[in-house]
């Protein structure tokens, strides 16, 4: 089952478990600079708001209706990164373990192919949760990704059109199958959450059109780890997917009636306030090599020369002195203790 609640996705599978509960959010970020640079994670600036197709449907395109699932308002040329919990709650420091399959337009996120449903290890195309806490964008190498940036779907710059050389889905598509409720009995401790990533509190597009899909961006330090379970652990056996679809901030009010987010500040307005970015330390995860399919994709910033276009504003690069480094010299298990 899948349920709304404070603006994140709650997967619920009491059928396998009672622990097994999933909540995945959708993070307003920086854009990092797209200067083939590869950048510290950036901060997380809230959730996105998300909202029901269904209470919309008056206002939403036909297909959107028959995806079903909910929506965001993103800007063009705006950044995400999404943000998983496995837990009995959002502060409950367990964590049931999942797999989850994360596309764009119909295009996985890790392994750059097509959807098809099912999870593989040669290539491995899902996340393995609790040890994946986020995802920031396309897998394109080991330890790099390129940030997920909304575009206009139809302009060309999505990973979709770039790979099929069509138009047709855009947004977020999500797969969740949970761990069997036997391989979870075995094991011998849950992983403790390891520590959230901070949290605070002018892009245009000349013609607004509702549907949005996700683009590769500038290149940001992040591993996809690979995953520490076998995959008989997995329940195949039950699973449950939403869309999520985004629309252009420009027209969120019109099909909502209540205003989009305000635009985020840029990378180098962030940073010249001396505020932090970010670095995370996994103790023993091994990470994916990532994709060719996907590292073979052109940026939002390379298309854009191509096309004699400027698609990313305020893109100059920054140089990131305030690094908070989370997790380092830690082991596995062990808390991060509070400082004054």
């Amino acid at each position: 089952m899948i349920e709304l609640g404070k603006d994140g996705l709650v997967f619920t599978f009491p059928e396998v478990h009672a622990a097994a509960r999933l909540v995945v959010d959708f993070q307003r970020t920086l854009r990092i600079p797209d200067d083939d640079e590869p950048h510290h994670l950036p901060p997380g600036l809230g959730s996105f708001p998300l909202r029901h197709v269904d209470d919309h449907a008056a206002s939403v395109p036909p297909a959107w209706i028959a995806h079903g699932g909910v929506m965001l308002p993103m800007y063009q040329s705006e950044a995400l990164w999404i943000h998983f919990h496995a837990g009995s709650s959002r502060d409950d420091r367990g964590g049931y373990p999942f797999a989850v399959r994360i596309a764009t337009g119909k295009i996985d996120a890790v392994t750059g192919k097509p959807w098809s449903d099912g999870l593989t290890r040669a290539p491995q195309n899902y996340l393995s949760i609790p040890e994946q806490l986020w995802l920031d964008g396309y897998c394109v190498e080991e330890g790099v990704i390129r940030q997920f940036v909304a575009m206009p779907l139809g302009a060309g710059y999505t990973a979709e059109e770039q790979l099929t050389g069509r138009a047709e889905h855009g947004g977020l598509q999500i797969l969740v199958h949970p761990m069997k409720a036997a391989a979870y009995k075995r094991l011998q401790k849950q992983r403790q959450a390891e520590t959230p990533r901070y949290l605070s509190d002018t892009m245009a597009c000349a013609a607004p059109c509702p549907s949005m899909g996700l683009a590769p961006g500038g290149k940001m330090e992040q591993e996809i780890y690979e995953d520490p379970f076998q995959l008989d652990d997995w329940d195949l056996r039950h699973s449950s997917r939403c869309f999520v679809h985004i629309a252009n901030s420009l027209v969120w009010q019109s099909i909502t009636g209540a205003p989009p987010p305000n635009p985020p500040p840029t990378a180098a307005s962030y940073t010249k306030a001396g505020l932090p970015w970010f670095d995370y330390y996994a103790d023993g995860a091994k990470a994916l090599p990532g994709s060719k399919l996907l590292a073979g994709l052109k940026s939002v910033l390379e298309l854009g020369k191509q096309k004699g276009d400027a698609p990313l504003p305020e893109n100059q690069s920054v140089t990131q002195e305030t690094v908070v480094r989370l997790r380092a010299k830690l082991a596995k298990d062990q808390v991060r203790e509070w400082r004054a």
